[in-house]
């Protein structure tokens, strides 16, 4: 990783899904590391990937996905959970390309404010997708950014 950032994904991290096609293709399969396994998720939108960061506050600043070529999120919400609030706040937007390969996407912040704090959570919501029925495949997910406040202080 360049520019000093960490992988914000760790064990504590918690994700969630709207929704997933079956097991063969579960959520976890979002960060274990193997080009050849996905998350897929049932027709229908928005779908969404939710994490929390249970190891403390964090301040997300690049997102990188590798979807299935013809079932990408093309219009994707940032939301985050800012540090103290439980309301979700738009972060940026993100217009991931129609194919196969990694994408990477700096998380500049709408309103700078929203992550001075850091943040206790991140959803993707993928409002629109290329697939005709609005299923969503990624292969990988990683976020990145610095850590802010440890839990509990």
């Amino acid at each position: 990783m360049d520019g000093g950032l960490l992988s914000l994904i760790d064990p504590d991290t918690v994700i969630r899904v709207s929704s997933t096609l079956d097991k063969s293709v579960g959520k976890k399969h979002l960060v274990d590391g193997d080009p050849g396994t996905c998350w897929t998720s049932q027709q229908g939108l928005p779908q969404y990937i939710q994490i929390a960061f249970n190891s403390g506050r964090v301040i997300p600043k690049r997102l990188i996905l590798t979807f299935q070529g013809g079932f990408v999120g093309t219009h994707c919400a940032i939301q985050v959970l800012p540090g103290g609030s439980s309301d979700w706040q738009i972060l940026a937007h993100v217009y991931p390309e129609d194919v196969n390969r990694r994408q990477s996407f700096d998380l500049t912040p709408s309103e700078p404010h929203l992550v001075d704090d850091g943040v206790t959570g991140l959803k993707l919501v993928f409002e629109k997708s290329s697939d005709f029925f609005g299923r969503i495949t990624v292969y990988d997910l990683k976020l990145e950014g610095s850590n802010t406040i440890e839990k509990g202080k």
